[in-house]
């Protein structure tokens, strides 16, 4: 009986040394840090390193908190910017804690954080967004001038409707991330990035901003319509000065052609009917048939003097049919038996 009343002892000791050992004992891993807490309240640094760690049981508390970056989405938040105009601006941000005893001591959880975090962040996005226009707020950079710029250089601002952008989306940003960091710190919180998500314009003045877009959109549409008809004008206006050049150039290089070749006609044909002294005149005859032949015509009515070279042919054409002798055009002269021929024909 007393063997195991000392056994059932040694058993109970060694059931309450393990209660003991696992209620002193906890772990630490790699993605948490632990802060103990005795009575509610913080003792000791905080525990960053993982591993298996001892603490007073039943009487210390092991609170873990976060290590990995964490993320922070906050609600749209409505403000109008210094130009007078109500937008939605949605943004978001990442942050870690760097102090969990700081951090503990003055929020305690991930959800008073995260309600910290809303208070300060869109404070700060409000008031960002009311000391900026709305381009700011819509472009990240400083030129509003599209690529082709040359094109645009004449036009101004005012035509356009256009605003200078002095700041600009990014540099909004970092306003904000700078306004905010300082303050996050005395909570122990590292605010890492801070980005606009999105920016929604007020149903009461969407319609009117998209109509403005259109009309900066369209003058500028207009004024490159302007310019490609300006320059397909010149083109064309260069296209016709080309093409009388072209065409000039050409009928004057056809008219010396063709002079060349008259005047070569006309050695030949000198060359041809000098030969003789009577080769002039045949010249002559045989020149005078052709242009017979295209001048009179089976309607053709002439009205020539007697004494035209025109007529000196036809007189010697007989009224009765009878065909006249014709003349030997290649005789050295006229025969003593022949008389002379009439002035205007051929001897």
């Amino acid at each position: 009986m007393r063997i195991s009343l000392s056994a059932i002892g040694i058993a109970v000791v060694v059931f309450v040394g393990l209660i003991v050992v696992f209620a002193a004992a906890y772990t630490v891993s790699e993605i948490e840090q632990v802060i103990i807490t005795q009575f509610g309240r913080p003792v000791g640094d905080s525990i960053t390193d993982p591993g298996l760690k001892f603490k007073l049981p039943m009487v210390q508390r092991v609170n873990r908190i976060e290590k990995r970056v964490l993320e922070w989405d906050g609600d749209p938040t409505q403000s109008p910017t210094r130009d007078k105009v109500y937008i939605q601006v949605d943004t978001f941000a990442r942050w870690r804690i760097f102090d969990p005893r700081l951090y503990f001591e003055r929020l305690r959880d991930e959800r008073s954080a995260q309600s910290r975090l809303d208070d300060i962040l869109d404070g700060r996005t409000r008031n960002a967004v009311a000391n900026h226009d709305l381009i700011e707020l819509i472009r990240s950079t400083k030129g509003r001038v599209p690529v082709h710029d040359e094109s645009l250089a004449d036009i101004s601002p005012s035509t356009l409707q256009w605003s200078s952008i002095q700041v600009g989306r990014s540099k909004i940003e970092e306003i904000i991330f700078e306004n905010s960091v300082e303050q996050l710190r005395t909570f122990g919180i590292e605010l890492l990035d801070i980005r606009i998500k999105r920016v929604n314009y007020n149903e009461d003045v969407r319609e009117k901003i998209y109509d403005r877009m259109k009309s900066e959109r369209q003058q500028i549409a207009e004024r490159f319509r302007s310019e490609g008809a300006g320059e397909a004008a010149r083109i064309l206006g260069n296209k016709e000065r080309d093409l009388k050049k072209i065409e000039s150039e050409a009928y004057k290089t056809i008219q010396g052609i063709k002079g060349d070749a008259d005047a070569k006609a006309t050695t030949i044909y000198a060359a041809a009917y000098n030969q003789s002294p009577q080769a002039p005149k045949f010249y002559e005859f045989i020149k005078t048939m052709e242009t017979y032949k295209e001048t009179i015509g089976s309607d053709t009515t002439l009205i020539l003097s007697t004494d035209s070279d025109y007529f000196g042919y036809l007189k010697s054409i007989d009224p009765s049919g009878t065909p006249a002798p014709s003349p030997n055009l290649f005789a050295p002269g006229p025969s003593p038996q022949q008389p002379a021929a009439p002035t205007g024909m051929p001897e």
